[in-house]
């Protein structure tokens, strides 16, 4: 299995916020261009990557997204040379503060997330946890130079540098969902050596922190007989170690619940079960909040599945993955391709896996 560390480093040494994909767009599609037969960009910006399969005319297709999309901030405003700003997707103020910043104003500034000193706050956040109203950027330019480069609604994206970690684990900022895109790359590059009857879509989608509108969009665009969706989970670690977090490098987690077929899921599990990767159960009461909300209730509805990566520390700049939860993720993906029958979008009903 090949070495997909330095391309997930440089997926993640690269900007590419909600709406705003464009940075990591160009690193996929030149990744993608040489493993599939077709690539194409949507209107909402997602990335198409078709493999066509060699089951005959009528051949059915599996879509696989992973979006590619990251969290970051937006500035709201320029004041005596320090910017003020909001968040886009799920932002922590908590963690921002010392937190280095590229600033994407008329060119790229090298910044900091900082806090005024409390002696200027208001009684009221005296020695509490500062909400993103109180945070600024500081550029390190005099005032004047700021307001010629910076203007209300540039983008801010972290600049923390992907570190490797002792036990194969790798830590930076937007491993949500970066991850996973190498996950579905690591796939790819198995089916080059593979026949498979299905037609495969593999799909970086645009603006799931935000909309879904990407997900959305693809699905109904490329009409697929099923999908599977991959993205990240919240693993056990320090603070965050009860019942409702997955163990961390000890597999990837394949959803169960109302968003996620039955039939999938039990398809996975047992495949997972046949090569020796371990897997998690994943309960999903409710929708799930990745693009396998979305995708299944495209259209007349897609049989969707939701294979996850545990990762610690979500939405902040120092998430940490487990390495071989990518590698275990790409190759169960292959293998579950490369084993779809020609007829099997027939066989999938939606049943009550404890009905037997």
């Amino acid at each position: 299995m090949s070495d997909i560390l330095p391309f997930l480093k440089s997926l993640i040494s690269v900007a590419g916020l909600s709406g705003h994909e464009g940075p990591v767009l160009q690193i996929i599609q030149e990744k993608w261009k040489p493993l599939v037969d077709e690539l194409a960009v949507s209107r909402l910006g997602s990335l198409h990557g078709l493999k066509r399969g060699k089951g005959g005319r009528n051949r059915s297709s599996i879509l696989v997204a992973t979006h590619m999309d990251a969290i970051g901030l937006i500035v709201t405003k320029v004041t005596e040379g320090v910017l003020h700003f909001d968040e886009i997707g799920g932002v922590d103020a908590r963690i921002l503060p010392g937190t280095p910043v590229k600033v994407h104003g008329k060119r790229e500034l090298g910044g900091v997330v900082a806090m005024p000193p409390a002696q200027t706050l208001q009684a009221h956040a005296a020695g509490e946890a500062l909400g993103l109203a109180e945070l600024i950027v500081d550029v390190g330019l005099p005032a004047a130079n700021v307001a010629q480069l910076v203007n209300t609604g540039d983008l801010i994206s972290f600049d923390t540098r992907p570190v490797e970690m002792s036990g194969e684990y790798l830590s930076g900022h937007t491993l949500d969902n970066r991850a996973s895109v190498a996950a579905l790359t690591m796939c790819l590059e198995e089916l080059q050596s593979r026949l498979h009857a299905w037609d495969v879509w593999a799909v970086a989608t645009a603006q799931e922190e935000e909309t879904l509108g990407g997900a959305a969009t693809s699905a109904f665009d490329l009409q697929p007989d099923m999908a599977v969706v991959i993205d990240v989970t919240f693993a056990k670690g320090p603070g965050s170690s009860g019942w409702e977090n997955v163990p961390f490098g000890k597999g990837p987690t394949i959803g169960w619940g109302a968003n996620l077929h039955p039939f999938l899921h039990d398809r996975l599990k047992d495949l997972a079960g046949r090569l020796d990767l371990p897997v998690v159960d994943l309960p999903v009461p409710t929708y799930s909040g990745t693009d396998a909300y979305a995708i299944q209730v495209a259209r007349a509805g897609i049989p969707t599945a939701l294979l996850s990566i545990p990762l610690r520390y979500m939405h902040t700049p120092v998430e940490v993955i487990s390495v071989k939860d990518v590698q275990r993720v790409g190759r169960l993906l292959a293998e579950f391709i490369t084993g779809l029958e020609p007829d099997f979008a027939s066989k999938i009903t939606w049943e009550n896996k404890d009905a037997d």
